[in-house]
């Protein structure tokens, strides 16, 4: 059976990206007999808000969309999150670090002629803090520290030799910003280069999206995932630790993106698109559907 979920986080109103992504969600899980759950992301306690919370519940009744009740919360689950943690500490998959965005802005700036890579979380981590050697098991892990992934670490473990030769896939029956679909191929070369040592534990909250969404989906049995192309290069972060961690890899759909008149991305901050405030204009939920293209 199809499960597919919906995950926001509780850090502003929903607007009608968010819109788009929960209908197209529902729809694909309803016409195949399948099931709908919703998940509150809402580890980033100081931006989380029980009144957004609220507005989130009281968004998608109206837009006719029901859920498994009740929604999972990742606010419940931290404990869960440190023993993943704390296991990929002993298998020697992560390391401590203490850079700041500004350390790594001024470590990755490029020399003369060269460019800045980017990743899914912004400038690609320079190795400043990777260790030389490994963790010993018995090493705690530091307090006050962000954990990052040694990508290297993990990639010792297959046979890259050929760095270009696909070592993980993921199947897409969506679109990619350009255009991606069918199997997509993951390469060491794109994980050492795009992607590099991601955090996969915040020093101010414990757990990085990355990890949590990984765990969750694989708690909740989750078979699909409906999400929106700005995601699509943080799946490959996504299928690395599904990999490492033994858990199944969905079937993903990444759709396209709703614009405001000038073309940029919608965000929370952008009340002006709001789903309440067509609510409280009078639209239908068949006109939401309508200016989001469904």
């Amino acid at each position: 059976m199809i499960r597919e979920r919906f995950a926001p986080s509780p850090t502003g109103l929903l607007h009608l990206g968010h819109a788009y992504s929960a209908l197209l969600t529902w729809d694909n899980a309803t016409v195949n007999g399948g099931k709908f759950l919703l998940r509150i992301e809402d580890i980033d306690t100081p931006r989380c808000k029980p009144e957004f919370e609220q507005a989130i519940f009281q968004d998608l009744e109206w837009l006719g969309i029901k859920w498994e009740k009740p929604a999972l919360r990742q606010s419940n689950r931290q404990e869960f999150y440190k023993k993943t943690i704390q296991r990929l500490w002993g298998d020697n998959k992560l390391f401590a670090c203490t850079c700041t965005r500004k350390d790594i802005q001024i470590a990755s700036a490029p020399q003369e002629g060269g460019t800045t890579i980017l990743g899914p979380d912004g400038i690609v981590y320079p190795g400043t803090c990777h260790p030389s050697g490994v963790n010993s098991n018995n090493d705690p892990i530091p307090p006050n520290h962000a954990l990052r992934l040694s990508m290297s670490n993990v990639l010792s473990n297959l046979s890259t030799s050929n760095t270009d030769r696909p070592i993980f896939t993921f199947a897409e029956n969506g679109f990619g910003p350009r255009g991606e679909t069918g199997e997509i191929a993951i390469t060491a070369k794109d994980l050492q280069t795009n992607i590099g040592d991601i955090i996969i534990a915040r020093k101010d909250i414990g757990i990085s999206y990355h990890l949590a969404v990984v765990l969750d989906d694989a708690y909740q049995g989750i078979t699909h995932i409906t999400r929106g192309q700005d995601l699509f290069e943080a799946t490959k972060i996504h299928v690395v630790l599904q990999k490492l961690l033994g858990l199944p890899t969905p079937i993903y759909h990444h759709h396209k993106l709703i614009r405001d008149e000038n073309g940029n991305r919608l965000a929370k901050r952008y009340d002006a698109m709001a789903i309440r405030k067509y609510r409280a204009d009078g639209a239908s939920p068949q006109d939401i559907r309508k200016m989001v293209g469904l």
